[in-house]
């Protein structure tokens, strides 16, 4: 597949709060592919924002989603039949091409039921997507030329063709990548696992502690 790689994983001194953001049409993919594509990412200890599951949707995407993008290394977008039907997952997307230029970001396209060559073209059902949305935002233009950019931009990018292939197969290369560009960088503990900052202050008091005592052994 004829594609272009963006920058692996930058600025590591950064303080990520994800290791990964994963933007895809809920409706496609979300009791499937995208929840064994999750799934498998946290088996590895891989820290995953999906946008479903901890916000609210409404008409546009909240300072909280845009945070979420910006504090995630890798972008992952899983292009389906209907992902360019969403104004949501458009507005997504152009957030994620801007983290591209700006933070260089990490960004990989998954074509899950749709051609590539259908997404790259915006033609098919992303051509019918996109003629809609002229219609209906005909007087923000700029707006709907902006998706189309971002569009043509991650669609070029290096990434998969997971049609009429296992799915469990292909995934597992997908987190194999993942798992490479992160190396042994860690993210910051996210907020939602129960009990564990307690147990984490716990543990740098001790550390603190022994860290005393080494002083007063030199």
């Amino acid at each position: 597949m004829a594609c272009s790689r963006n920058q692996s994983v930058s600025s590591p001194s950064k303080p990520w709060k994800y290791d990964v953001f994963v933007s895809f049409r809920g409706e496609d993919t979300r009791n499937n592919f995208t929840d064994h594509l999750i799934g498998a990412l946290h088996k590895k200890g891989i820290v995953t924002f999906r946008d479903d599951t901890k916000l609210k949707k409404g008409e546009h995407i909240s300072s909280e989603l845009l945070q979420a993008i910006e504090g995630s290394r890798i972008l992952i977008v899983i292009f389906s039949r209907n992902y360019a039907s969403s104004t949501w997952c458009l507005q997504e997307l152009a957030k994620i091409a801007d983290c591209i230029d700006v933070s260089g970001q990490t960004v990989l396209p998954i074509f899950y039921d749709v051609n590539p060559s259908e997404v790259r073209k915006q033609s098919g059902d992303y051509e019918k997507a996109f003629l809609k949305h002229e219609e209906i935002f005909k007087e923000i233009l700029e707006e709907v030329q902006r998706w189309r950019d971002a569009l043509a931009q991650v669609a070029n990018l290096c990434g998969w063709d997971v049609r009429d292939k296992p799915q469990y197969a292909e995934i597992e290369k997908i987190v194999k990548e993942v798992t490479c560009l992160l190396g042994n960088k860690s993210s910051t503990l996210p907020g939602d696992i129960v009990g564990m900052h307690p147990r984490m202050e716990e543990l740098k008091k001790l550390l603190n502690l022994d860290s005393d005592n080494d002083d007063m052994m030199y």
